[in-house]
């Protein structure tokens, strides 16, 4: 069967779910733009100011349109932040002292955040290393939540649990918003005091409604990530209560500037008009990875999320069983990429992962996983992970690349 035969037999196949996507689209984008209506956003809000950053009006709006977005007391919005694990960093280590606990209600973080924690890397920088005690509940079968084991793990002497909304490097299942209220009912029900911070990395506007709506206390992610909108060069997002963001913009700055302090550079008219488009760019990206499951179901690979599932992250997992067309899928992508399509991916060792990876994602804003692009550890079940995509035509060409190889 020809590329172009099975990418449009598949997308006949899922056109049924797209009615869905565009109505999680169009409800976001509303809210979005009360936010912006309401914090009567101007022209005013896109100058920028220099040295300590004081007064800046610009970045203050912007603070309380995100507040608005995700039903926050506060957030803060920086482009200081050098990624989504240095933002997630900052609310760990803000928010946690010598001799409290943290606990991974969902099984083993994302790798880099091994390394934040403390159970890999350099012990002494770590949270570990501070002095934090950590425990983890293992997932079932490595892949659903266990919530007899969060019940039976949190208890009085727990001061923060972490919750990973996506799956990472894993085939567990990413966390939908109910599964999250169950997880916070669960640890609220055992501890009232507990703080349960949310790594919603991936999944801004793939629902309806987000973590702090559902009871979270704190809420993180990357702007070059779903709230960028494809066009924010760099830089992170806290929101949830007051205190609890406070304290991690203390880390990010330094005690008594907090978020009262920092150049923003000129990027305050980026930031405000990616999370404006935020809302339409997730739907595409999340219209694409549903293609690609299906496409990928039907030449006979492992995907997850099944076409059918409810989408909560933009991630798209496939499985090849070897390490061939793990590598060959990443080539092809990179080949049908509209920057550095010239490069040829290798695996290679990167700063913070064990094993080799392989990426792909030829990006306008480098390591930006809004846009296409695609990544994997190079070990069993050698599965990689897809993500993004600024338009379901891009991402639709790039498949017919794909399975020409593949099934060759």
């Amino acid at each position: 069967m020809e590329k172009n035969t099975i990418v449009q037999n598949a997308e006949i196949k899922v056109k049924k779910y797209f009615e869905a996507v565009d109505e999680i689209k169009e409800y976001n984008q509303e809210k979005v733009l009360k936010a912006f209506c309401d914090n009567k956003i101007g022209l005013e809000h896109f100058a920028t100011v220099s040295g300590y950053g004081h007064d800046d009006m610009g970045r203050e709006a912007l603070d309380k349109v995100f507040a608005q977005v995700f039903r926050a007391e506060k957030a803060i919005v920086r482009n200081h932040f050098v990624s989504g694990t240095h933002t997630l960093a900052c609310c760990l280590f803000g928010n946690l002292r010598y001799g409290e606990k943290l606990v991974s209600v969902v099984g083993t973080p994302y790798d880099t955040m091994e390394e934040v924690i403390g159970t890999r890397g350099d012990k002494r920088a770590s949270l570990i290393g501070h002095g934090i005690i950590y425990d983890e509940v293992p997932l079932l079968n490595g892949i659903d939540v266990d919530f007899e084991g969060i019940k039976n793990k949190i208890d009085k002497t727990v001061n923060m649990v972490l919750i990973q909304r996506s799956r990472g490097y894993s085939l567990r299942k990413s966390l939908n918003i109910e599964t999250i209220r169950k997880i916070i009912e669960i640890v609220k029900s055992k501890n009232p005091n507990c703080i349960c911070f949310v790594d919603n990395c991936y999944g801004e506007f793939t629902e309806k409604y987000e973590p702090l709506e559902v009871g979270a206390d704190l809420i993180a992610g990357s702007l070059i990530k779903n709230p960028g909108g494809g066009i924010v060069e760099t830089g992170g997002y806290v929101a949830g209560k007051e205190e609890y963001v406070n304290q991690s913009a203390y880390r990010l700055t330094a005690p008594g500037i907090g978020s009262e302090g920092g150049a923003m550079l000129n990027q305050l008219r980026l930031i405000f008009q990616g999370l404006f488009m935020a809302p339409s760019i997730v739907s595409e990206a999340v219209k694409g990875s549903i293609l690609a499951s299906q496409v990928f179901e039907d030449i006979g690979y492992i995907s997850t999320p099944k076409p059918h599932e409810l989408r909560t992250d933009l991630i798209q997992t496939i499985e090849f069983g070897a390490a061939e067309p793990l590598i060959e899928f990443c080539k092809t992508l990179q080949a049908l990429s509209p920057v550095e399509s010239y490069l040829t991916p290798i695996p290679e060792r990167v700063p913070g992962y064990d094993d080799k990876l392989i990426m792909a994602g030829g990006s306008f804003i480098e390591g930006s996983t809004i846009e296409l692009s695609a990544d994997g550890p190079v070990r069993p079940p050698y599965a990689v992970y897809m993500q993004g995509g600024l338009n379901y035509a891009h991402v639709k060409i790039a498949l017919k690349g794909i399975v020409e190889k593949l099934v060759k």
